[in-house]
């Protein structure tokens, strides 16, 4: 399984989402949040090139925001 990690804000409705595909879906994930973390944030800004949350990184592929296709489609998930 791919690695996953996803920034998000404690206050972000789409990061919730997010998460909860993945807990239904059985994928491990890390979650760093950039509203307290400077270095998770600045993390996030070099991959995504942008503020918006989440930010979803599947094994080095980067998503910006909630798109369970495409998490799918990256996951292998059919």
């Amino acid at each position: 399984m791919k690695q996953v990690k996803i920034y998000t804000t404690p206050t972000c409705i789409y990061c919730r989402m997010a998460k909860e595909f993945f807990k239904k879906n059985n994928v491990a994930y890390e979650e760093y949040d950039v509203a307290n973390d400077d270095r998770a944030r600045e993390d996030m800004i070099q991959k995504s090139h942008q503020m918006g949350v989440p930010v979803i990184d599947i094994g080095g592929e980067i998503f910006v925001g909630f798109n369970p296709r495409e998490f799918a489609k990256a996951l292998g998930l059919q």
